[in-house]
């Protein structure tokens, strides 16, 4: 038996998420069933995150065992060839065995969009908010985040069965044209947690609360503290860290 790894991309925009449902399109669904296409096996694939319906990825990763000797380059060159095109390999390489893709990661980079105008061709990866923000203001709102910190106020009360503590590495806002993008990497994220944090960040860039309300929503614990979800369709998963001698 051998664990494989791909790193795969594609648009959320006409998924139910990545987790399979019993009805509904999804990435491992689809996925999977390019894998029996191509390896003749019915095999389960694990992530390195499960996103959410019309959330977008760029480098996830995912592994999975089988014991077909298929060269990786083949593998890689069959699923793009089945796959449909909102899903695609990017990368195919063995791991060792004991690699995981979820519990071996030590990050996760994901970006956040906003358009300050609507467009046709970005309407399903950026969100378009129609009244001024001021991103300075959102910057250093955001900067208490920073850091090991409780985020149950900036989670869905689901996600919490495995503790509310992540560490936020880097976090920041870049402002371009009419673009707006978060960029946040942490060794974990709960369910929600990234969304809830552009909402209340865009809340306090239109001037509903003050700068400084973040840090007192984080130290309430309580999700009813903080602003609305983001759209999903404006949220991206950017990359996954692992540790060098996994050489992913």
């Amino acid at each position: 038996m051998r664990t494989l790894v791909l790193k795969i991309e594609y648009d959320g925009t006409g998924f139910l998420g990545w987790q399979l449902q019993p009805e509904g399109r999804t990435v491992q669904g689809v996925l999977e069933e390019a894998m029996r296409t191509i390896l003749q096996a019915d095999l389960r694939v694990t992530a390195a995150g499960r996103t959410d319906a019309g959330v977008h990825a760029t480098g996830q990763v995912v592994h999975f065992r089988t014991d077909s000797v298929m060269m990786v380059d083949r593998l890689k060159k069959g699923l793009n060839g089945v796959l449909p095109p909102d899903v695609r390999v990017l990368e195919a390489t063995q791991a060792a065995d004991d690699f995981h893709a979820r519990f071996s990661a030590v990050g996760r980079r994901y970006a956040y969009r906003i358009i300050r105008r609507p467009s046709a061709l970005r309407r399903h990866h950026a969100w378009h908010v129609a009244y001024p923000l001021d991103v300075d203001t959102m910057r250093r709102a955001c900067v208490p985040l920073v850091g090991q910190h409780d985020f149950t106020s900036f989670c869905q009360a689901t996600s919490t069965a495995d503790g509310t503590e992540c560490e936020v590495r880097e976090l920041d806002w870049i402002e371009e044209k009419d673009e707006i993008r978060l960029h946040i990497e942490a060794n974990r994220f709960l369910h929600h947690m990234v969304r809830t944090i552009v909402g209340t960040a865009v809340d306090i860039g239109r001037g509903r609360w003050t700068e400084s309300v973040m840090w007192d929503m984080l130290k309430a614990k309580d999700r009813r503290v903080a602003g609305p979800n983001a759209p999903a369709h404006g949220l991206c998963l950017e990359a996954v860290r692992y540790p060098r001698e996994f050489g992913i």
